[in-house]
């Protein structure tokens, strides 16, 4: 039995850490086939947006997305290639375990140690269980000159999918995902099996409601999400945005990390928050987002089924 466990975490694992396309060298790639929203009106322009690369202008200024600083030139969408290393090298469940990122630029293969500040922090981090059910947004800390680093305790044995959200100083911001294996208990031979779920959630001190524009989400097209958060009274900007949104496939293989496109005052004491994104493929996604009230932070989930174009 202890054999077979072995096996079939390895083979969770392998299937968990199948490498999908960062989401934002897609969209970089896109902005430099031409699929470009220019500031200027068309004008060809020099200055993007590093965080979202399909925004360009021709003179310096910021993102109306986002708020990041635009930069000149082309889109370095060069990979980092991270090296998660844990400790105790078997982590246990409910018992302290240290993951350590090392980074390393791909032109000079040495240590990353600087990093531009995004969102109001260096380093994001999203660390989600198998089941779905454990979900942690944090922000690993440093010393000068040393790896970020995270202490966590794991709720339970299982398999755990880790995404890593920074943006290196002369590169791009990068979405780098790993998997971390809790032993001690049966590991599901296959993704969790989740039900759509639309239904309004009440949240620590909020009432959220969803719906997607189109009603009918497909795979890879566009899709905006709007949530309506009642009462608006008391919402503020948490990490220097109005919400943060994780979408995860129920299978943990593609992960992405959003802020809201806009956020409009509605009637009725409410606002909404829009997020925008095209899902890579067919499924159900648990989407996680995370907004502040009276200095609360509120987090919901929704689950949101994706068919595949044609069906």
């Amino acid at each position: 039995m202890l054999r077979f466990s072995v096996i079939l975490a390895v083979v969770v694992f392998c299937l968990l850490t199948a490498k999908a396309p960062d989401p934002r060298v897609r969209a970089a790639l896109d902005a430099l086939a031409g699929h470009v929203h220019d500031l200027d009106g068309g004008v060809a322009a020099s200055f993007y947006c590093p965080m979202d690369p399909d925004v360009r202008s021709v003179t310096p200024g910021t993102c109306p997305r986002c708020r990041m600083t635009l930069v000149e030139g082309a889109p370095d969408i060069s990979e980092y290639p991270l090296d998660l290393e844990v400790s105790p090298p078997i982590p246990r469940a409910n018992e302290t375990t240290r993951l350590t990122f090392g980074l390393t630029d791909p032109r000079t293969s040495r240590p990353v140690r600087r990093f531009e500040v995004v969102h109001e922090r260096l380093y994001h981090l999203f660390l989600v269980s198998q089941d779905l059910t454990f979900f942690l947004h944090t922000h690993p800390e440093r010393a000068p000159d040393e790896d970020f680093h995270l202490d966590v305790r794991f709720p339970k044995a299982g398999v755990y999918r880790v995404l890593s959200d920074f943006y290196p100083t002369g590169g791009t911001p990068q979405l780098i995902t790993d998997t971390v294996i809790v032993p001690g208990g049966a590991i599901a031979p296959a993704p969790t099996v989740i039900a759509a779920d639309r239904t309004p959630k009440d949240t620590e001190n909020a009432h959220v409601v969803l719906r997607t524009i189109p009603e009918r989400v497909v795979a890879r097209q566009r899709t905006s999400l709007r949530l309506r958060l009642t009462p608006a009274e008391g919402l503020e900007t948490y990490l220097g945005a109005w919400g943060h949104m994780l979408a995860a496939s129920a299978d943990l293989i593609d992960m992405v990390h959003g802020h809201p496109m806009a956020a409009i005052d509605n009637s009725g004491g409410a606002k909404e928050l829009q997020f925008d994104m095209a899902f890579p493929r067919g499924g159900v996604y648990r989407i996680w987002v995370q907004f502040q009230r009276l200095g609360v932070v509120n987090t919901v989930a929704f689950n949101v089924a994706v068919e595949e174009p044609g069906l």
